[in-house]
């Protein structure tokens, strides 16, 4: 990845863009900053994990509260969401989505100023904190995340991760959103997800408690600590700072984006 995430390039520019809503002919007020600087602006606070009031005003992307507003309008308006559909379209028909397998597991994150959507994480000293639940595809490519208190249990986010999985465009025929295999470990054991998984006609390869770890199906994994690697990679990601989980799931929207952009342009390796 690059050295500067936060720099938006041309082509991708030209993606984002055409989404983005229009502003008024004439709106009231001083004009408007440019919605590119105030997306960098929003990367830069996202990569390097500075509060929103600390944005450096010389780097000419604005105060930190125009870019948090901006990023707050472009959520509300699925941007991010629709962004995420054409990038995943973009790698499908490029043949760089892997649909004979997707993995779903979850990353502990601390919440320092507690709010909606937090409880005691088991894994930190029950300290205050929330999960990312990832489904990606054999490649490392998120296909969605859900985000949820640290107490909740992984299997009930399961088949929300494979519902969620949005339609993707990109080959002839209808769009594709079903995997054919989904692959998980102990905390997804559960006989009711096995069945529903069938029912959708998607192969569950999910080890059993009590049991041994199916065989090979570690390797098959390896893409779970990349895929948490590059998410964290933002570090503002890492650690919850809004109590208002739909903010945080706001931040969380443009970076599974810009993934899924560096995937497409090969820039990650």
């Amino acid at each position: 990845m690059s050295t500067r995430p936060w720099i938006v390039d041309d082509d991708l520019w030209a993606l984002i863009e055409p989404l983005l809503p229009a502003w008024p002919e004439q709106p009231p007020g001083p004009r408007p900053l440019p919605d590119r600087l105030c997306l960098q602006g929003i990367l830069y606070v996202l990569f390097n994990d500075i509060a929103w009031q600390l944005l450096p005003l010389e780097l000419g992307f604005g105060s930190g509260q125009t870019c948090w507003r901006r990023l707050d309008r472009w959520q509300q308006a699925g941007v991010f969401d629709r962004l995420h559909r054409l990038l995943l379209a973009k790698l499908n028909a490029a043949g760089e989505l892997d649909w004979t397998r997707a993995c779903v597991d979850d990353s502990h994150v601390r919440a320092k100023n507690r709010g909606a959507a937090t409880g005691p994480s088991p894994v930190d000293r029950r300290k205050t904190g929330c999960k990312h639940h990832l489904i990606w595809d054999g490649r490392g490519t998120p296909l969605h995340v859900i985000t949820t208190a640290a107490n909740v249990n992984d299997i009930t986010q399961a088949l929300a991760l494979v519902d969620g999985i949005p339609p993707v465009a990109g080959r002839h025929g209808h769009p594709r959103r079903r995997p054919e295999a989904v692959l998980g470990d102990k905390a997804c054991d559960s006989r009711a997800v096995r069945h529903e998984l069938r029912r959708r006609r998607i192969l569950p390869v999910i080890s059993r408690k009590c049991s041994p770890n199916i065989k090979g199906l570690g390797r098959l994994r390896s893409v779970v600590e990349q895929t948490f690697a590059l998410l964290h990679q933002f570090k503002r990601l890492a650690v919850r700072w809004e109590r208002r989980p739909e903010l945080h799931d706001a931040s969380v929207s443009p970076v599974c984006s810009l993934i899924c952009w560096r995937l497409l342009t090969k820039q990650v390796g």
